[in-house]
């Protein structure tokens, strides 16, 4: 079943932020990965939240999803995208 990592970002520091876009691609590709969504325009249609950078990848399923978030080729650019931006990330199963 694939499942979707989901996140909301609010970038602090676009240029680190653009050095983490640069290489994150790769990493999700060996994973089996792929963008859905990457940082379009956001309209809001109920609610209150509001969103700033919402990012959508797909993976074949949520082991594979957690397998590119713990990997030693993901890691540092996890970490550079902590530092460059705030933000919420979760893995969702698709149904």
């Amino acid at each position: 079943m694939a499942a979707y990592v989901i996140a909301n970002v609010d970038v602090t520091d676009a240029a680190a932020y653009d050095d983490y876009r640069k290489g994150v691609l790769a990493t999700i590709e060996k994973y089996d990965g792929r963008f859905l969504v990457r940082g379009g325009a956001v309209q809001a249609l109920e609610g209150s939240f509001v969103p700033k950078r919402i990012v959508v990848l797909e993976f074949p399923d949520s082991a594979r999803a957690r397998q590119w978030w713990d990997s030693p080729e993901y890691r540092p650019l996890r970490e550079l995208r902590q530092r460059a931006s705030r933000g919420d990330l979760f893995v969702v199963d698709g149904v």
